[in-house]
């Protein structure tokens, strides 16, 4: 395989995400995500559980790439994360999952959990706007970034979904084996708003064409912890971005090491922090009704649309 000269700065050398590997994927080597150079993907379909300002009525275009650089224990796509699906892709077939994407209606495209492919992305986003796509991109990540990963990002992405995982330093090292995941997120939201600025939707349809979503799902027994979040991002950004309140946390295994995740997040918890948003103030953006953990938000990763 021939790697262009843009892939082989990066990925000869692999410091894309804050684990620094420092692998070289070109030659096969991995790091903590798990992938070489070569893109693999899982799914790539119309997806109708995000933010209501993504989904809409006709679905996001959400492709789901295998691997992770942050691999929560808790985590809901850990089939994909930890590398065990997905189907090997060539850049100029992910542009065409792109436009295609596009053919069938959906409002955006949407890239999950795509940090360790920035750089096959971007050329795939380049080839494809050449050819014609013209949607918003939506880079959907969990927040564990390099500022310096996310620059080559700008003028590609026009929405950021990143999430806000863990305030507390103890619990990112505990869940994540990530002790610096705040000071990281924190850098990597700010290099966010800067490309994107303020909020914009579509004046008819109410599609987000423009912005920042912050997710933040509570975990058990962490309200103190969400708390602390929710005033970091109101204090550092108002209602300039919004801020989704998720409380899907489903113990989808027994935790034997981690005996306090073995439950749901419940109703008073979560209505707790909805108040503690607010009381501060947080008038931007989104919660969760009824019992969303007994729902199913994880899609098959059956490689559809690959």
């Amino acid at each position: 395989m021939v790697f262009s000269s843009f892939l082989t700065e990066h990925l000869s050398d692999c410091t894309l995400c804050p684990r620094l590997c420092h692998v070289n994927r070109l030659a096969g080597q991995t790091g903590y995500c798990g992938q070489t150079a070569r893109l693999t993907a899982a799914r790539a379909a119309l997806h109708f559980w995000e933010e209501p300002c993504l989904s809409g009525q006709e679905g996001s275009g959400t492709v789901f790439f295998s691997g992770c650089s942050l691999r929560c224990v808790f985590c809901q796509n850990q089939e994909i994360a930890l590398g065990k699906s997905g189907r090997e892709i060539t850049i100029s077939h992910l542009a065409q999952i792109f436009l295609r994407l596009q053919e069938k209606g959906a409002n955006n495209i949407n890239l999950v959990t795509p940090t360790h492919f920035v750089p096959q992305i971007c050329e795939a986003l380049r080839l494809a706007k050449q050819k014609g796509l013209t949607l918003p991109i939506v880079y959907n990540t969990g927040g564990y970034e390099r500022v310096s990963t996310l620059r080559l990002l700008d003028g590609l992405v026009d929405v950021y979904l990143p999430d806000m995982k863990y305030y507390s330093s103890e619990l990112s090292l505990r869940y994540a084996y990530a002790e610096n995941y705040f000071s990281y997120a924190c850098a990597a939201l700010k290099e966010m708003y800067r490309q994107t600025g303020s909020p914009i939707f579509h004046s008819t349809t109410g599609m987000m064409l423009k912005g920042v979503i912050v997710r933040h799902l509570i975990l058990p027994g962490q309200t103190r912890d969400s708390k602390k979040i929710l005033r970091y991002l109101h204090n550092t950004y108002g209602n300039e971005i919004y801020v989704s309140i998720m409380n899907q946390y489903t113990p989808l295994s027994e935790f034997a090491d981690f005996p306090e995740l073995n439950r749901k997040v419940s109703m008073e918890e979560y209505q707790r922090v909805l108040r503690f948003a607010t009381e501060i103030g947080i008038e931007n953006g989104y919660f969760q009704e009824g019992e969303t953990a007994s729902e199913s938000f994880i899609p098959q990763f059956d490689g559809e649309g690959l």
